[in-house]
């Protein structure tokens, strides 16, 4: 399967740079997976869409202020963007050298660089330092703090990792509060489960007065989610791991509603790995904690979802390959031959209609 049959035209100035206000007003597209029939509506009337008994789940991870703008030694200036702690019993097998002139017990961060290539210092407000110390076969840096806590430090410092097609810088919004979900609970992502955003307290509210149950689970997206495909083969693109929990409880409310044949509506593609992941054939779900390397695209059959919650994607994503993976599963099995990019029609319609692209963009719900 070929990256480029995923391409589509997007027009110039149709990527939202601001989030919609209120939440729960942007546009909505229903799209029936079964007849391909689109209708248009707002968020807010989501709710005469599910059923009563269907499960909502919903990723409540957290997103930290995870980037960093500093400079080189040399003067040159820097963006870093923290991906997350490095554990101390996996710190010598990632870093065996000692670092540039920071103390050993400095606390190490899996990181992306923008502004060094090579290995240096960098110097940060309130006279952090920073050494980076080895570079990862996937690009990533080990990058030793001169300080064992830097959490608090990224609350006075830190900016949000807003997605780079958002050109402009993080304080020229509310983005600390816009770029989560109000049900954000769990801090460990650098990038938002976008699809999230929509929801309101109010559009929750109704949703549990119409007998909708919602069940938490926790994916901490990182980079790999929204890393770029660079093969052109599909297949070869290596999707990087992500930490997801999933309680008990939550693993049993799901196992039982697929006893019942009640639906699974995921909000995400990041929900919709992570349920993937911890469903077994029988339609088992399993609780616990682990890593999501699961690599969805068309041709994949779903065992967990049911229907699904999502924005537009851009065009060499992995979300983008998801959600076509799901169009082309529910449709109907007695269409002979599907274009891996089933959903482009939807797509067309959504330019044609207005709508507004990516993490800040407009909705979609398939069923």
């Amino acid at each position: 399967m070929k990256l480029s049959e995923f391409y589509y035209e997007l027009p110039e100035g149709r990527i939202a740079q601001f989030p919609v206000t209120p939440r729960d007003h942007s546009k909505l597209m229903i799209v029936d997976c079964s007849s391909n029939a689109i209708q248009h509506k707002q968020f807010h009337e989501i709710v005469q869409f599910f059923i009563p008994g269907d499960v909502l789940v919903v990723n409540v991870t957290k997103v930290f202020p995870a980037r960093l703008r500093g400079k080189k030694r040399s003067g040159g200036k820097v963006d870093v963007l923290l991906l997350e702690p490095v554990l101390p019993s996996s710190e010598k097998a990632l870093s065996p050298k000692g670092s540039s002139g920071i103390d050993e017990g400095g606390l190490l961060w899996r990181s992306l660089i923008r502004g060094a290539r090579k290995a240096t210092d960098l110097l940060f407000p309130e006279e952090l330092r920073a050494a980076m110390e080895t570079v990862l076969p996937n690009g990533e840096w080990l990058l030793r703090f001169s300080r064992n806590s830097i959490r608090d430090y990224l609350d006075r410092h830190g900016e949000m990792p807003l997605p780079p097609y958002i050109k402009r810088l993080a304080e020229a919004s509310d983005d600390r509060d816009r770029y989560q979900t109000v049900f954000a609970r769990d801090e460990g992502a650098v990038a938002a489960p976008t699809a999230g955003f929509h929801f309101t307290e109010d559009v929750l509210h109704q949703l549990e007065k119409k007998g909708i149950q919602r069940v938490e689970i926790t994916l901490h997206v990182g980079w790999g989610t929204f890393r770029p495909i660079r093969t052109e083969k599909i297949e070869e693109h290596p999707m990087l791991p992500e930490a997801y929990t999933v309680s008990l409880d939550a693993a049993s409310k799901l196992s039982a509603a697929k006893k019942d044949g009640r639906r699974i509506v995921a909000v995400g593609t990041t929900a919709v790995r992570t349920l993937e992941t911890i469903c077994d054939d029988q339609g088992t779900f399993h609780a616990g904690e682990g890593q999501a390397k699961l690599f969805i695209y068309p041709g994949y059959r779903f065992k967990a979802v049911n229907a699904l919650v999502t924005n537009f994607h851009l065009p060499d994503s992995t979300p983008l390959l998801l959600a076509n993976a799901f169009f082309w599963d529910k449709s109907p099995k007695t269409i002979p031959s599907l274009p891996p990019f089933v959903l482009r029609p939807a797509y067309e319609a959504a330019i044609q209609g207005d709508y507004r692209f990516y993490s800040y963009g407009d909705a979609m719900f398939m069923q």
